[in-house]
């Protein structure tokens, strides 16, 4: 009587244990399937400068742009557009990470060539000659080895703090020209090599802060290889008006740049 008495005591206590990890598992499970929005941050290169279609305000997010065609083809179970034309680094971190939460599954980001300042050292470059072009070009290059690493880790920190759950995609930039192309008109050649190696430090740079946040970084100079301006089949405007449109991505950049490098990494 004792012991049939024990053993039912015994398996009431591994029924409860059972059902308590059942129930523990299936917890962790909901949590997992609740990360699944996806929120895209970023600079004029994310929010599709470029690409046309605009909707209203300042940051001109385009429908064209890699975040909103990821999304109609992948249907996350929300979706926050917050990327921004010229976003630099402290903008992000003021006024683009309010939906990021613990059911963030997926967050995108290109960051860093405002900090830097690349438009103006495209500006200078296409109207102060080569001489100017290089110095400012090498001012960049200069700030995105020493002082831009640290604001990239401000804004992965802030990333990684407010949204644990999530995947970052980092994604960098393409090469602005294709060396030895076809451009007979413009700024120097020895202009557009400069322009390209501040474009590989910035991508360098970045991949490295992504990498030691555990986030995965996407390279897009490979697709845009072949597109670049002086390509003759180029996914890059060039002097445009409105002139904010100026090397950014056009919609065919966006589809065929962009969005293949984050499909590959979401």
């Amino acid at each position: 009587m004792k012991l049939r008495r024990w053993a039912s005591t015994a398996t009431a206590v591994a029924v409860f244990l059972g059902l308590s990890s059942l129930t523990g598992a299936a917890s962790a499970s909901a949590e997992e399937t609740a990360a699944t929005g996806y929120v895209a941050l970023g600079d004029s290169y994310s929010s599709g400068v470029g690409a046309g279609d605009y909707e209203g305000g300042d940051c001109k997010r385009s429908a064209n742009a890699y975040p909103k065609l990821w999304n109609a083809a992948n249907s996350p179970s929300s979706f926050d557009f917050t990327a921004c034309s010229g976003a630099r680094t402290d903008d992000v971190l003021a006024g683009q990470l309010g939906p990021l939460n613990s059911s963030t599954g997926l967050v995108s980001i290109s960051v860093g060539g405002n900090d830097a300042g690349f438009a103006d050292a495209m500006t200078t470059c296409v109207t102060q000659g080569e001489s100017a072009c290089l110095a400012r070009i090498q001012q960049a290059r200069d700030y995105i080895n020493s002082t831009l690493p640290g604001k990239l880790d401000g804004v992965y920190n802030a990333i990684a703090q407010k949204a644990p759950s999530a995947k970052v995609v980092v994604l960098g930039y393409p090469h602005i020209y294709k060396l030895g192309g076809d451009c007979v008109v413009g700024i120097s050649e020895k202009s557009r090599e400069a322009i390209n190696a501040a474009s590989d430090d910035l991508n360098d740079v970045t991949a490295k802060r992504a990498a030691d946040h555990g986030f995965s970084f996407g390279d897009v100079r490979p697709t845009f290889a072949g597109h670049e301006i002086c390509s003759g089949d180029e996914w890059l405007h060039s002097v445009t008006f409105p002139v904010d449109e100026s090397y950014h991505p056009t919609a065919a950049g966006q589809s065929g740049g962009y969005l293949p490098v984050l499909e590959g990494l979401a």
